[in-house]
């Protein structure tokens, strides 16, 4: 491979986001990864749209960072009754549906994986991630539960796909809009913090 040709590849990361649902005709982190730039840290954002979906959002996803050799995959997903964005340090063996997905599926209190781990850690720096958005304008927090509808059961997983691979997975909950906070305002502070974190590694 000639040399011209190594510096054109550059690491990807895979941004996912969700498909509306619920009955709503948006959903907020579709408007975030549409208002992300192609490129993030100096690396390909490739972005997908996830049905909102058990099981299917996952295998749709893991085929897609696989296909692209993707090093991080940062999924976004709307949490509208949350006030601020949440980076998710982790995701828990269960799937709990408030309301049917949008294939119709329904599940109660029942396991993501059989005998599979009770949670996966992510291993990106999440706790860094919300102060660094919280500088640049927008209201950011850890957060300890991904809930346990889709996001959650994308979550957990993707972090088990990846356990032992050199893929790194981060899940975001993104608020609604607001009048003083936008889609295109989030993303922006979504944007730099990222840059600031991957100078520092």
């Amino acid at each position: 491979m000639l040399l011209y040709e190594i510096k054109k590849m550059k690491e990807k990361i895979l941004i996912t986001c969700f498909e509306p649902f619920g009955g709503e005709e948006k959903n907020s982190s579709m408007a975030v990864a549409e208002a992300l730039p192609a490129e993030l840290a100096g690396r390909e954002a490739v972005k997908l749209i996830l049905p909102v979906e058990f099981a299917r959002a996952a295998e749709i996803a893991e085929a897609k960072a696989r296909e692209t050799g993707a090093k991080y995959i940062i999924s976004l997903g709307q949490a509208g009754a949350r006030s601020s964005v949440t980076p998710e340090l982790v995701a828990i063996n269960l799937n709990h549906a408030a309301i049917p997905d949008n294939a119709g599926k329904n599940p109660k209190d029942e396991p993501i994986a059989e005998g599979g781990s009770t949670a996966y850690f992510t291993r990106f720096p999440a706790r860094l991630l919300a102060a660094k958005i919280n500088e640049y304008g927008v209201p950011s927090a850890l957060s300890y539960s991904a809930g346990v509808y889709v996001c959650n059961d994308l979550y957990y997983r993707l972090l088990a796909a990846f356990e032992k691979e050199d893929v790194t997975v981060l899940f975001v909950h993104i608020p609604r809009e607001k009048n003083d906070v936008s889609a295109e305002k989030m993303a922006f502070a979504l944007e730099k913090a990222l840059e600031d974190i991957f100078k520092r590694a």
